[in-house]
């Protein structure tokens, strides 16, 4: 054989590989909108910069190239092949991948669809080498997993543990155990749907933190979560031109002007003090009276947790704590810099919250305050009573700039109905006791926020040398 030959040999078999299921089931999935593991990966990435790995190895596409111009690696499992009748030369080959991300500090998307093997018994420990890797790189590389397609069983462990997770409505599934195995039909794909589908987990579980119409929404949500993260646990998020710094908003003082029975989506005043009004929300439809996202301020990311008195009077509860405490620890692990607005009278009383485990729920969002090391900018825009004041990134919790609008009330307890909420507690005393760095016109939150974070940008502040703590479940 010569070297023509040898050269016709090799595109034969790399055209084999890519036709992954044959013709007709490619053609089958892109009739319904989906489409292969390796045509998803092409729509992720910026056009010719997808370098494949391991092209022959079947079950799954993976790789590196760019989004944005910035590195990324990436791995689409191919839901045509039967992954749990493979060897172990397919798990070895997503495990190579995120090894490679670690190694080079770069960001690890994972585009997951089981496909055919969902409903099939997994081989024993067939994904826990790709579980153990997504624990390790864990604070190490930002983990971005799109679940695209039925993942079941062990298979359902990776997406789960990653930093954030998106499905595709109509078409994803995540579940460890499948409902009525032996139905079939409609039926079947209603308990489906009601099971694991994307908005089930968007809405009532919070496994999923985003929710796409398609599987081009998705792609592109991707893209622009990336944009806020940095490459790696040591580096800084990625900078954009500062511009707008001095901007006063007079909006802002319409809303500081509202009276306390009113309400207003915080997400209006998100957008009015951040870069552009561009605020990325993340579990928007989950725990909803707590809003947390990333935006810019003065040309860096940030990551924004604010109470939404538009639900629940923006009283805070277990889901609501829960969120807030891992999206806290998410931002301090990368560098990402940490908004919180206040507008809280506390908790959600009652039994069901009480006996559900508030009370630790809580103490896991203050834990996750008082771990973080970066930045934190704090304003208190209404209420903040009692342990909802002390929980919202409060200065003993060591918040670098604490701020009030005028007509903020801070007290160590709820007023009761028709108490002036003067008589209770005025900013300016919380500012006499130390509480707050300054009150402040609602029109000038913007410079003044982007002045602080500037302050406090090359913050160093240690702990004490440890394993780890122990967060409370």
């Amino acid at each position: 054989m010569n070297a023509d030959d040898r050269t016709e040999e090799l595109r034969r078999m790399k055209l084999e590989a890519i036709q992954s299921g044959g013709p007709e089931r490619i053609a089958a999935r892109r009739r319904r909108g989906a489409g292969t593991a390796r045509e998803r990966i092409l729509r992720l990435l910026d056009t010719g910069s997808f370098v494949e790995l391991d092209v022959f190895i079947e079950g799954a596409v993976t790789g590196h190239g760019k989004v944005n111009g910035r590195d990324v690696y990436v791995f689409s499992q191919d839901g045509e092949v039967l992954q749990d009748s493979l060897d172990q030369a397919f798990a070895a080959k997503l495990v190579k991948v995120m090894d490679l991300a670690m190694k080079n500090g770069a960001p690890i998307v994972g585009l997951y669809d089981c496909g055919r093997s969902a409903e099939r018994a997994a081989s024993l420990g067939a994904y826990s080498d790709l579980v153990f890797r997504t624990v390790m790189a864990s604070g190490v590389v930002p983990q971005i997993a799109a679940v695209m397609g039925p993942c079941a069983g062990s298979g359902a462990f990776s997406p789960a543990l990653a930093d954030f997770t998106i499905m595709v409505k109509g078409s994803s599934r995540l579940y460890l155990a499948a409902p009525n195995p032996h139905g079939n039909g409609e039926d079947r794909e209603i308990a489906f749907e009601e099971l694991a589908g994307a908005r089930t987990h968007a809405e009532t579980s919070g496994v999923a933190h985003l929710a796409a119409d398609d599987e081009a929404g998705c792609l592109e949500m991707i893209r622009t979560l990336l944009s806020y993260l940095p490459g790696n646990n040591l580096e800084e998020p990625p900078r954009r031109p500062e511009s707008d710094r001095d901007r006063m908003d007079e909006e802002l003082t319409t809303l500081g002007a509202a009276a306390f029975d009113e309400t207003f989506d915080v997400r209006d005043l998100i957008e009015h003090v951040v870069d552009g009004s561009d605020f990325f929300e993340v579990s928007p439809w989950w725990a909803e009276n707590l809003v947390t996202g990333f935006a810019r301020l003065g040309g860096r990311a940030v990551g924004v947790v604010a109470n939404q008195a538009a639900q629940l009077g923006g009283r805070l509860d277990i889901d609501a704590a829960a969120k807030g405490a891992r999206f806290v620890r998410f931002c301090d692990s990368y560098n990402i810099p940490l908004v919180t607005v206040v507008d809280t009278p506390g908790f959600v009383a009652g039994k069901a919250q009480e006996h559900g485990g508030v009370v630790r729920a809580a103490a896991k969002l203050m834990y996750a305050y008082c771990e973080a090391t970066v930045p934190k900018l704090t304003l208190i825009t209404r209420k903040a009573y009692g342990e909802g004041f002390e929980i919202m990134c409060s200065k003993r919790i060591r918040a670098d700039f604490n701020f009030a609008w005028p007509g903020a009330n801070i007290a160590s307890w709820a007023p009761a109905g028709g108490l002036d909420r003067q008589d209770v507690g005025s900013p300016y005393d919380a500012a006499l006791a130390g509480h707050l760095d300054d009150v402040i016109e609602p029109a000038e939150t913007r410079p003044r926020l982007v002045a602080a974070l500037q302050a406090c940008a090359s913050k160093r502040e240690g702990r004490p040398p440890k394993k780890h703590g122990n967060i409370p479940l």
